[in-house]
């Protein structure tokens, strides 16, 4: 089974119905060395197609879990064999890799058996997820590379063209957001939304994708926008009137509109109409 968790990491999970081999360690790190090198879009492709009409991937995870699907997944990957029993030789090589090496690999197991009070089913893990947990992030190097810095993402606008006017965008948007962020290629937007308060990215614009020609470049999530700024869709449409509905689903996955800002004058007709919102 290829599963996702709440922090977005991959999961293997295989099941064994009675005692494990050693074999099976082999078998699911070979399943892991696949899972390595998924994208953010081929987990979207794999998850949308199974979940079907339960899908897509993000709509899905957010009912599971109650917060937005992370924006990097597949940081880590994690390995769960699931069996009646394990033979010595297999905890001593998971074991080892785990603590030695912090792969995050586990086992647990489960005895059925039932009494006068029900039927129950008991579970153990051999290494205490936690732990396990703990072994990863300090054992292995993360895929994740740092973010830009603010400076970073102002040089790459002044060499593509557009200093002065990623300057005043920013500085303009910055007020109707509660946090900005900066990520590997853009300067992240964050407003608090729903009952949870839970921190979400609601818009982006990215000097790496922009230039004298196409303008500044910009993402924008387009329900978390509607809820966040208490619009309707119709409205909506009338403060992004220049989006690009070409950009597919892989490039752009999770409900989102892209397009550019042609210059100053359209950037300054889309505040006054974002004025008129309740963040004002």
């Amino acid at each position: 089974m290829l599963c996702l968790d709440y922090k977005g990491d991959v999961v293997i999970v295989e099941l064994k119905r009675d005692k494990t081999s050693r074999e099976i360690t082999a078998q699911v790190l070979d399943y892991a060395s696949w899972v390595d090198d998924l994208s953010n879009e081929r987990i979207f492709e794999i998850a949308d197609k199974y979940l079907k009409e339960h899908g897509p991937l993000d709509k899905s995870f957010k009912e599971k879990f109650g917060a937005e699907i992370p924006e990097i997944l597949n940081e880590h990957h994690k390995m769960l064999i699931v069996a009646s029993e394990i033979d010595s030789s297999s905890e001593r090589i998971i074991e080892y890799l785990s603590n030695t090496y912090g792969v995050g690999i586990n086992v647990a197991t489960f005895q059925y058996f039932k009494d006068k009070g029900g039927e129950f089913l008991a579970r153990v893990f051999l290494i205490e997820p936690n732990e396990a947990d703990y072994r990863i992030q300090t054992k292995t190097s993360s895929k994740r590379k740092p973010p830009l810095t603010y400076e970073e993402l102002e040089e790459i606008a002044k060499k593509n063209g557009v200093g002065n006017f990623y300057q005043k965008v920013f500085k303009d948007l910055i007020k109707y957001f509660d946090q900005s962020i900066t990520t590997l290629s853009s300067v992240a937007f964050i407003g608090i939304i729903g009952k949870n308060k839970s921190r979400n990215v609601i818009f982006n614009i990215f000097p790496k994708e922009s230039d004298t020609e196409r303008g500044l470049g910009y993402k924008v999530y387009t329900e978390r926008f509607i809820e966040y700024f208490g619009i309707d869709e119709e409205f909506f449409e009338k403060i992004f009137p220049f989006y690009d509905k070409q950009l597919s689903k892989d490039q752009w996955a999770g409900g989102s509109w892209c397009g550019y800002f042609k210059n100053e004058k359209q950037f300054d007709e889309f505040l006054i109409k974002l004025a008129k919102t309740k963040k004002q």
